[in-house]
């Protein structure tokens, strides 16, 4: 199974994207999508087509998003939502399954505390990657940490259970 996970954000976008087969996660790509442009139409342009490039080359199964941080002020937020907005089209566009998920949830996932330091994903990601020797962007541990909680939650048993019985 192949995940990306999307950190969204104008002035930086991260994305990462993992693979499990069996029990083992790998790390296949990660970065961070920055516009020089100050124009939002030109900085909205560049992380769709980043987006869309990222997905066509790794074909996921699942595309994770983290959730617009609610205390924040509202035009912060309208402005981080213009950026969830392109990226969730981006996916859409390419018929694929979109996972949303609380930043307090994407933290609970992978460092045990929905209320981790930045730092504190950051080591973790790289912990449960095994990446070591190389700095993940902040942007780009977001998003791994997306992808990781995306591969969490949807394996959990509340979520098979779910999936079975829609089967019916």
């Amino acid at each position: 199974m192949i995940v990306v996970g999307i950190d969204p954000g104008l002035s930086a976008t991260g994305y990462g994207v993992v693979e499990k087969i069996g029990n083992r996660i790998t790390p296949l790509s990660w970065g961070v999508i920055r516009s020089k442009s100050n124009l939002l139409p030109e900085k909205l342009e560049r992380i769709h087509r980043e987006i869309v490039s990222v997905l066509e080359k790794y074909s996921p199964d699942i595309v994770g998003i983290e959730d617009i941080f609610t205390g924040i002020n509202p035009r912060s937020g309208l402005r981080l939502g213009h950026a969830r907005g392109v990226a969730i089209l981006a996916a859409a566009q390419g018929g694929f399954s979109v996972k949303e998920y609380t930043s307090a949830t994407v933290k609970q996932s992978v460092a045990g505390n929905g209320r981790a330091a930045k730092q504190q994903v950051q080591f973790m990601v790289g912990k449960l990657l095994n990446i070591k020797d190389v700095k993940i962007a902040e942007d780009a541990a977001d998003a791994l940490a997306v992808a990781l909680c995306c591969l969490i939650r949807e394996k959990s048993p509340l979520n098979m259970l779910k999936g079975r019985q829609n089967d019916r």
